[in-house]
């Protein structure tokens, strides 16, 4: 696993844009501000084009990819058509399903559970109602948590953008596919249930 997914915090940026159709996203050192990672969505569709401006945009299918600076494929979250709730596929840098995310039905707030390569349940993400704040959660275990950090009244009553702050738990450990997944559920986060 590259060493940048070995990180335990990550802010990540989504690029400003008033009428924009794909997803792009730069994944930082939160104390440096160095891009350590880039997310862009790239080969849209016409028709997935046009449909990111209706009220059909959260169905839409995606294909988002987590690269280096350099363009070395860390990540991909796919996700094809979709009417009642999300079925996420995670890759890895070589295109090996590592796991997904079944969306949860009905659930106030947000709610996913995290699949590992063989659809069996690693932990769920929950979010609140009121706010940006989502939880990794096994049982009582928290792997990771994120959270929405304001960018200013101007920026975000003018745009869709958002920065996240991803925390990984200290006792996820380096180079396990956990990582992986939740790197690519923040992206979900955005593209599922916030939109």
């Amino acid at each position: 696993m590259h060493d940048s997914l070995n990180r335990n915090v990550f802010l990540v940026k989504e690029h400003v844009g008033m009428f924009k159709a794909a997803n792009n996203y730069d994944i930082c050192d939160p104390e440096t501000g160095d891009v350590i990672m880039l997310c862009r969505e790239e080969n849209l569709g016409a028709l997935t084009k046009f449909l990111r401006f209706t009220k059909y945009k959260r169905m839409t299918p995606f294909d988002i990819r987590i690269t280096t600076p350099e363009g070395q494929q860390l990540v991909r979250v796919t996700r094809g058509l979709t009417f009642l709730r999300s079925k996420v596929t995670v890759l890895n840098g070589n295109d090996e399903v590592v796991g997904g995310f079944n969306q949860k039905l009905l659930a106030i707030g947000g709610a996913f559970d995290v699949l590992d390569q063989d659809d069996q349940v690693i932990c769920s993400l929950k979010g609140k109602w009121t706010g940006w704040d989502f939880r990794f959660i096994a049982g009582d275990t928290e792997f990771a948590h994120v959270t929405k950090k304001w960018a200013g009244i101007g920026k975000e009553f003018f745009t869709s953008a958002d920065n996240y702050i991803l925390k990984i738990a200290d006792t996820v450990p380096p180079d396990n596919r956990v990582r992986l997944l939740i790197l690519a559920a923040v992206m979900c986060i955005d593209m599922v249930l916030k939109e």
